[in-house]
């Protein structure tokens, strides 16, 4: 298999395919979306391309697809620039509101697994709102393990939030 990421059939009419330039204005909407519900992420706007380009690792960057229409996205985001952590990344999923509860996030996250293995990542990595039910039992699903709970650790329109730190280690690389 090459390094590239071949597309994958995904219930039925799904694919999973990587994450180029051109999706970013509907991958820019999804994250909107997410952002307005108030327990995806403390980021209070979309980023520009550039700025989400440079943050994000540039394997590992995801959509699914519904025919043409893109329905979530998932990526990857280096923890630190130390060289230490260069196998640990932190996982970002977005689906789009109208096609949650599809099995959608699991596929990606199952995928960006896969993708970061093939880059020699170790460790993937997630901080998730207590209130964010669906996306905890995704993860959990996928393996990753509850490491820890972090209170207060942000403030989100002024209001001091709570994250759980998720981690999922590799059974292949780094062990």
């Amino acid at each position: 298999m090459t390094n590239q990421i071949h597309k994958l059939r995904v219930l039925n009419k799904m694919n999973i395919e990587p994450l180029q330039q051109y999706h970013f204005e509907a991958v820019k909407e999804i994250y909107a979306l997410g952002i307005a519900t108030g327990m995806a992420t403390f980021q209070e706007e979309v980023p520009t391309w550039e700025s989400w380009d440079e943050s994000h690792l540039k394997k590992g960057r995801l959509v699914a697809l519904d025919g043409d229409e893109i329905v979530g996205w998932a990526a990857l985001t280096p923890v630190s620039g130390r060289c230490v952590y260069a196998g640990v990344a932190e996982i970002s999923i977005y689906i789009h509101p109208n096609h949650q509860g599809k099995g959608i996030g699991r596929a990606l996250l199952k995928a960006l697994i896969a993708e970061s293995e093939k880059q020699n990542l170790w460790t993937l990595q997630a901080g998730i709102f207590p209130e964010n039910a669906a996306s905890l039992k995704i993860h959990q699903q996928c393996g990753f393990r509850q490491v820890g709970y972090r209170e207060k650790i942000g403030q989100l329109n002024g209001v001091w939030r709570d994250t759980i730190l998720l981690e999922r280690r590799s059974q292949t690389i780094g062990i």
